[in-house]
């Protein structure tokens, strides 16, 4: 089983969430985070006051699948995600030792 960690613009969240249960992803986590990349933040203007804004707000969203489900999920991300411009986010994909479903007692597979 593979983790796939993707951080994507906050606006683009729905249509990820959306693109992912097409291809059978039954959950996700979703985390509200700030980061930046080769974004490097921006300069704001407030009440006359210039002031850099360093971390830009970003959503992080974290599935469990498995090894045949990888491409198609990543593939989804990707095509829901992408906005063309810098900040689109990153995809991250780790190996998954162990799952556990509390409720039940099921293991790896069975409690994807």
């Amino acid at each position: 089983m593979k983790k796939i960690e993707a951080i994507i613009k906050p606006f683009k969240l729905d249509e990820v969430r959306e693109a992912l249960a097409e291809v059978g992803v039954t959950g996700l986590t979703v985390t509200e985070v700030k980061g930046f990349g080769r974004q490097k933040g921006h300069t704001e203007l407030y009440r006359g006051a210039e002031y850099v804004v360093d971390f830009l707000p970003k959503v992080k969203i974290e599935i469990v699948v498995t090894k045949s489900m990888v491409e198609g999920a990543i593939e989804a991300i990707i095509k829901a995600a992408r906005t063309g411009k810098i900040g689109d986010g990153k995809i991250f994909v780790t190996s998954v030792e162990q799952v556990v479903r509390i409720r039940t007692g099921e293991t790896d597979e069975a409690a994807v």
